[in-house]
């Protein structure tokens, strides 16, 4: 009876740490709140499991996204630019909204016609990225080793392929470096399935979101610290629009060198900024994540890039020193295929909305700029036997749905198979 007791106190306890946890991490490192916007932390795991003996590291398979950039378009600043200065114009702001109104003028000005494009702090992630490679696993890079590198056609995932190049090349100037950037790749580099598209977010998925948003909606403080007349703001601003697009502008604003001297997260309490988030998080979990109101189909986005990847390293094994294959790309690629490869619990179903945070989904730990996976394959260094392979998420060991054989190592033939017998199963 104690037992059992004790059983169920166990896991109310852990119930309780996991429901804490996104508000916690929140709480501790405001940035996170950002989502896809959270500038790349590094790796939480300093120091890797070592091999299963007599097994050394010999091949990379890659994908990450892009390094930190500037918001992709001009209306990203100008709906919030414009919605202050006509209220600025008509003098309908208060002292503390002209002081916002003033750090929006310095955020727009400082990315005017670099929309999208890669910051410092971007090349800043790929060179650190491609270093932390390079010194966690020299032996791949050892000698005159052949690195085959490939990016979108989108100049910012370009530059950062560069940036982790340069860095590589610095390291170890023998390296073969071969690289790319072509639509000829883009139906796995970055596929647009339409149809699976169309798919995500039906009419019961959507009134299921747009009623979990209202229920975590708050700017009617925002708005009357902004704005001095509420007759004004009620009537002539979109204030939900509003809201959102200062919360982007402030999530963001960390991945540019505007970051030494000013914020936006003064704008919003500590309430408002985790139901920000939370609607954030919701809307990624169903568009690239397994939600189960939509058939939890949204991984397979990504069925493309993970049948190249593993016919790619089907042939790079074969030889006696494949070095590595990089690719750079787009959160809305690691994002689903970190799910389809169930990398720890993000394969994980949750039906209820409400619930995401609290069963631990916290889309900044999958995606923030920079984010990246590694196949990192093992052999036998003398003798024959089973090839390995570890897969990390963001530089992180992670768990994947098999039987392991030390460890984060699994054997690559038990990979191979389960993951290609997934994806024979999958209806296009």
């Amino acid at each position: 009876m104690r037992r059992t007791i004790l059983s169920l106190l166990l896991i109310v306890v852990a119930m309780t740490i996991s429901a804490q946890l996104p508000r916690q991490e929140i709480q501790e490192n405001i940035l996170r709140s950002g989502s896809n916007y959270y500038a790349y932390p590094g790796p939480e795991q300093e120091v890797l499991t070592p091999a299963p003996a007599g097994y050394e590291p010999f091949y990379i398979s890659h994908y990450g996204r892009h390094g930190s950039r500037h918001l992709i378009n001009d209306g990203d600043y100008d709906i919030v630019y414009n919605a202050l200065k006509r209220a600025d114009s008509l003098q309908k702001l208060t002292p503390y909204g002209e002081d916002v109104l003033r750090r929006v003028v310095l955020i727009r000005e400082d990315a005017h016609l670099r929309y999208g494009e890669l910051t410092l702090l971007g090349a800043e992630q790929h060179r650190g990225i491609a270093h932390r490679m390079y010194e966690r696993f020299p032996e791949v890079f050892a000698g005159k080793t052949n690195i085959d590198a490939k990016s979108t056609d989108v100049i910012r995932c370009i530059l950062s392929m560069e940036n982790a190049l340069q860095e590589l090349c610095r390291l170890n100037p023998e390296l073969e470096i071969r690289h790319d950037a072509s639509r000829h790749d883009m139906w796995y580099m970055n596929f647009s399935d339409k149809a699976l598209d169309k798919r995500k977010m039906p009419a019961d998925v959507e009134k299921a979101y747009n009623d979990f948003c209202a229920r975590h909606q708050h700017y009617d403080r925002i708005m009357r610290s902004i704005f001095k007349d509420e007759n004004y703001w009620r009537n002539q601003i979109n204030s939900e629009r509003v809201t959102y697009h200062l919360f982007k502008l402030a999530s963001n604003l960390q991945s540019t060198e505007l970051r030494h001297y000013i914020t936006l997260h003064d704008i919003f309490n500590e309430e408002e900024l985790y139901d920000l988030w939370l609607q954030t998080n919701a809307w990624w979990y169903i568009h690239y994540g397994p939600c189960p109101l939509n058939g939890g189909v949204s991984p397979y986005s990504q069925r493309n890039l993970l049948r190249v990847m593993i016919q790619e390293a089907d042939s790079c094994l074969r030889y006696p020193h494949p070095g590595a294959t990089l690719r750079y790309g787009h959160e809305v690629c690691v994002m689903p295929l970190a799910c389809l490869l169930e990398l720890d619990d993000w394969g994980k179903p949750i039906a209820d909305l409400e619930q995401i945070d609290d069963e631990g989904w916290r889309c900044y730990k999958i995606f923030p700029m920079g984010c990246n996976v590694q196949w990192i394959f093992y052999r036998p260094t003398t003798g024959s036997g089973d090839i390995l392979i570890k897969v990390l998420l963001n530089e992180n060991e992670t768990r994947l749905p098999l039987r392991a054989v030390s460890g984060p190592y699994y054997k690559w033939s038990d990979f191979r198979a389960y993951f290609l017998d997934k994806l024979s199963k999958y209806q296009e």
